[in-house]
């Protein structure tokens, strides 16, 4: 480990990894039961069922324990924290709880009877954090906690997954990289600092009743001049020291990498067996979606071919959707431009936005598709009954395949495109985020309606597939 550490910071005084590690070892971390066939994830925002005066996560426990009790095993939490944007993924404090959702003690009411994976946006925080507000008055402890634009480094091969400037202008003339927006600005791993600060909060959550933790954005986290910034050496070898203390601290606990871009590189996050323990899935929506859309399975299944089991310790986490939209870059070498282009006029067609990035030569291209997955999934002049069982096929797919299945929470809840909630926010991934008041949607629920077919409809499959 020693070595390891040595290699990425040089100068980096080892005691401070020691004291760090040695602090949560006289810890008692709970025990954690290893990933299997029963294992069934629930991706949902902590408030996304909400009632009046309840902090959400107990709201949410409470629907759980109603309708999905010894269905869903697991729930993806998404950011739970305080944020300024971005619906979560600008955290303003990495360990204050969000007060909709709750606090610690609802989280751990939660953690009772379902395990939970947090999700650590590790690669960027709130310009309204402390820290970032420390870095801009200039506290020398946080000097080096951010990028500072530096006319000797050479960002012209850096990728973007959007489309606003790399670096922007905050108070006291500084100008900071910032990957994804103004309000999310990356922190500088080629800091020891930055590694200790990030590596304690890691182990935190996993203290706090985390069974796996979800790394954000985790290749863009190592910035190299000349480089494209992404995918870098330096990011795996993180990755695999964060393996290695959970391993060790917490055995079984699940690290699993979101990382949105062509399938041969997303895999590249097993490593050898020694870093993530999960890697999305990211083909499977796009793949599955052109499946439907063309009555052909052959690029499918010629994919799917090419997927093998990894390692008792590591598989795939599949998902057809999830809180972003559906990304394109997974179906590189596997679709061709006449075929994405197919699954963007259909998305089009259906109701749907298209959300672009930018690209090295000053072009824009499509980074992902913006819509409730059902309604992209399915020929709007089918009548209800057959729209129902093209939705079971697709997800009869994600629950076949070799790897744990994860069920987005709109998704399950037979949804449609949330219209208001995009108009209302100008945001386009809010067409897939609709929330929901906990009355109205029992009421929903215990009615002959298209959302309690569907959701009686998976949950059966669910159990199925269990059994």
């Amino acid at each position: 480990m020693k070595e390891r550490i040595l290699n990425l910071y040089p100068d980096a005084d080892y005691t401070r990894f020691e004291s760090l590690i040695k602090y949560w070892k006289d810890k008692q971390f709970e025990k954690v039961d290893k990933v299997n066939e029963q294992t069934i994830y629930m991706i949902t925002y902590g408030d996304s069922i909400y009632e009046k005066e309840t902090p959400s996560a107990l709201t949410l426990k409470k629907f759980m324990d109603k309708y999905l009790k010894g269905i869903i095993t697991d729930i993806h939490l998404l950011p739970m924290f305080e944020y300024t944007s971005d619906d979560g993924f600008s955290v303003v404090d990495y360990n204050q709880i969000n007060p909709n959702i709750g606090d610690w003690d609802d989280i751990k009411s939660l953690s009772q009877d379902y395990r939970l994976m947090y999700d650590f946006v590790a690669n960027h925080v709130s310009q309204s954090s402390d820290i970032f507000k420390n870095f801009l008055a200039n506290d020398p402890k946080y000097k080096d906690f951010f990028i500072e634009f530096d006319e000797t480094f050479d960002y012209s091969k850096v990728i973007r997954p959007r489309t606003s400037p790399l670096f922007h202008e905050y108070e006291n003339n500084h100008k900071a990289l910032s990957t994804f927006s103004k309000d999310q600005v990356d922190l500088n791993f080629c800091s020891y600092d930055v590694f200790l600060y990030t590596t304690d909060i890691l182990i935190s959550y996993a203290y706090k009743g985390a069974t796996s933790i979800r790394l954000d954005a985790i290749g863009f986290i190592w910035k190299e001049s000349g480089t494209g910034c992404m995918h870098l050496p330096q990011a795996h070898e993180i990755i695999k020291l964060w393996r290695i203390i959970l391993d060790e601290i917490k055995p079984n606990t699940q690290i699993i990498t979101e990382t949105n871009v062509p399938h041969i590189e997303n895999i590249s996050y097993f490593g050898n067996n020694d870093e993530a323990n999960m890697v999305y899935q990211f083909a499977l929506p796009p793949l599955v979606l052109h499946t439907f859309i063309n009555g052909d399975a052959t690029k499918l299944s010629e994919w799917a071919k090419t997927i093998k089991p990894i390692s008792a310790t590591a598989t795939y986490f599949n998902f057809l959707s999830s809180h972003d939209g559906i990304g394109l870059r997974p179906t590189e070498g596997i679709l061709n431009d006449e075929e994405r282009a197919a699954l963007v006029n259909r998305v089009e067609q259906n109701g749907g936005k298209v959300s672009y990035k930018q690209n090295l030569d000053g072009t824009q291209s499509v980074y992902e598709l913006n819509i409730n997955y059902h309604d992209a999934l399915v020929d709007t002049s089918y009548d209800v009954d057959t729209q129902i069982n093209m939705i079971k096929a697709a997800n009869s797919i994600l629950l076949s395949v070799i790897g744990v299945p994860a069920i987005y929470y709109n998704t399950l809840l037979g949804s449609r495109n949330d219209y208001k909630g995009l108009k209302e926010s100008s945001i386009n991934r809010r067409i897939n985020r609709e929330k929901f008041e906990y009355d109205n949607l029992v009421e929903q629920l215990e009615q002959d309606t298209r959302r309690n077919a569907i959701f009686s409809e998976l949950c059966k499959m669910i159990k199925e597939r269990k059994t």
